[in-house]
């Protein structure tokens, strides 16, 4: 590059200022930005209100007390993102490729707890390059806006601004311990389940509905089994360990139970137990610019969802 390629006039903004509100317009807070910047918050305040000078205009809208980017604040948030990643893959290039990135994932915690968190070794076995940062919770994490690089979600897929695509069939099946088959009312079909105990999950009111004991029993026509009793949990995951307790029956997704079906932890009780849905676990990405570290990670998602597939049909 030349002096003549760049245009006569042109100045850049302060490189701090660039740094402090894209730090801020992530994480929607001028505190957290401070933290990952090692400053103070004052010190960030005052690099934003540099750059809006820069700008004619505010980035932010203050006056709900809830940190929120104007238009223009939207506008620039995406392209100095863009902008960062080059510069850290310039980094990269100058520094040598063996620096270790890192990569937010955003999941459900029992899909954190019953497939993603078990398999994570392998993926750092295969790429001790790329550091996996697991934040498990039940908000959809802003992959559109740079908050997460990855993120996988119960639902439909509908989620507007990003890529989305199927990992695991959202399908429920009756599980339960091998004891069940035991005792005064041994569990051999579906009749049977009521003289047993049904485990329930009632999804919090960020979650999608799913497939429950009433929709399952409904399927089967068993009008003879209460589906309003029993102990409930907000996770799958404490469901299943409950069900592996020998407390009772609870409905899970397959992906989630194959290695304690293979363990003999859990047991399927009916051949006919599947419940379809057309809900899913499916990964979120971005639509464009998605980083090599996440495009890395997702297709070995895809590879470890089809391994488990060929494993449970197995079972």
């Amino acid at each position: 590059m030349t002096d003549a390629d760049i245009t006569p006039g042109r100045k850049l903004p302060p490189l701090n200022a660039l740094k402090a509100f894209e730090a801020c317009a992530r994480h929607l807070s001028v505190s957290l930005a401070a933290r990952e910047l090692g400053v103070t918050p004052g010190a960030v305040s005052q690099q934003i209100r540099v750059l809006e000078d820069h700008a004619g205009g505010p980035l932010f809208k203050r006056d709900s007390g809830v940190t929120a980017l104007t238009t223009l604040g939207a506008t620039l948030q995406p392209v100095l993102r863009e902008a960062f990643e080059h510069l850290k893959r310039a980094a990269d290039i100058v520094y040598g490729a063996g620096v270790r990135q890192s990569l937010t994932v955003s999941v459900p915690p029992s899909f954190a707890n019953r497939w993603l968190v078990p398999r994570l070794a392998r993926f750092s076995a295969d790429h001790p390059e790329i550091e996996v940062w697991v934040s498990a919770d039940m908000q959809l994490a802003d992959v559109a806006g740079g908050r997460a690089d990855v993120a996988v979600r119960y639902g439909h897929g509908d989620y507007p601004g990003v890529r989305t695509e199927t990992l695991l069939d959202g399908g429920v099946l009756p599980v339960c311990s091998p004891e069940l088959l035991k005792g005064e009312h041994p569990l051999h079909r579906p009749a049977d389940l009521a003289h047993h105990t049904l485990i329930h999950v009632s999804p919090s009111p960020m979650e999608e509905p799913r497939p429950d004991w009433s929709s399952w029993l409904c399927s089967r026509k068993l009008d003879a089994v209460d589906a309003t009793v029993g102990p409930r949990f907000d996770q799958t995951a404490f469901a299943i360990e409950d069900a592996a307790r020998g407390r009772g029956v609870a409905l899970a997704p397959r992906a989630f139970v194959t290695e304690d079906l293979a363990a003999g932890r859990l047991i399927i009780p009916f051949a006919d137990g599947y419940l379809p849905t057309d809900m899913a676990y499916r990964v979120v990405t971005r639509r464009s610019h998605v980083r090599p570290e996440a495009q890395v990670f997702v297709a070995w998602l895809r590879e470890e969802a089809r391994e488990g597939a060929v494993v449970a049909d197995e079972l």
